[in-house]
């Protein structure tokens, strides 16, 4: 009787453990951002990963932006805890390459370039990177996204000269 009740308690505490491997290993095929204004702005959104052939498609939906295009980056911290969105820290990097356009290999890999905004304060953009994955050392889940004030000019080292941090937002296993 004993032993039965040894076997069933090993049983019962291994059970979670089979979960807790079978869960990290299982494969990332899609991520979510959900984008939520910093201090003093209005600007909201989502952002979706999903693992393609190619690479990653990314489609982001914006609103609450000025007109024009509007730098976005995903940065190496998912913490978007302090009220100005510094607590993202820098842009995710890690082959430590220089800031440039999404479509060029030498660049950070969370260089996302430029969200184009219309006169109704909406933004779309939507493309394959073929820098960044959802699994593995470059993975994106658990970084953060930032959107912000001004066009990123694509070549100002290391932030593309984007101005303040206007949205953040934790990338999540869908």
């Amino acid at each position: 009787m004993k032993k039965s009740f040894a076997y069933l308690v090993v049983l019962l505490l291994a059970i979670p453990l089979v979960n807790i491997i079978a869960q990290s290993t299982a494969k990332v095929e899609r991520a979510i951002c959900t984008l939520n204004p910093t201090q003093g702005s209005k600007v909201s959104g989502t952002v979706t990963f999903a693992k393609v052939d190619e690479g990653v498609r990314i489609v982001a939906d914006v609103q609450g932006l000025s007109k024009g295009k509007h730098g976005i980056h995903i940065h190496e911290f998912g913490d978007c805890s302090s009220p100005d969105g510094n607590s993202a820290g820098g842009h995710f990097n890690p082959h430590s390459k220089s800031h440039g356009a999404p479509d060029v290999d030498n660049r950070h890999a969370g260089d996302m370039g430029n969200i184009e905004v219309d006169e109704t304060g909406k933004g779309h953009l939507e493309y394959v990177d073929k820098t960044i994955s959802l699994e593995g050392d470059g993975s994106v889940v658990g970084k953060s996204i930032i959107v912000h004030a001004n066009e990123d000019d694509l070549k100002t080292q290391p932030t593309g000269n984007a101005g303040g941090r206007l949205a953040c937002g934790l990338i999540e296993v869908l």
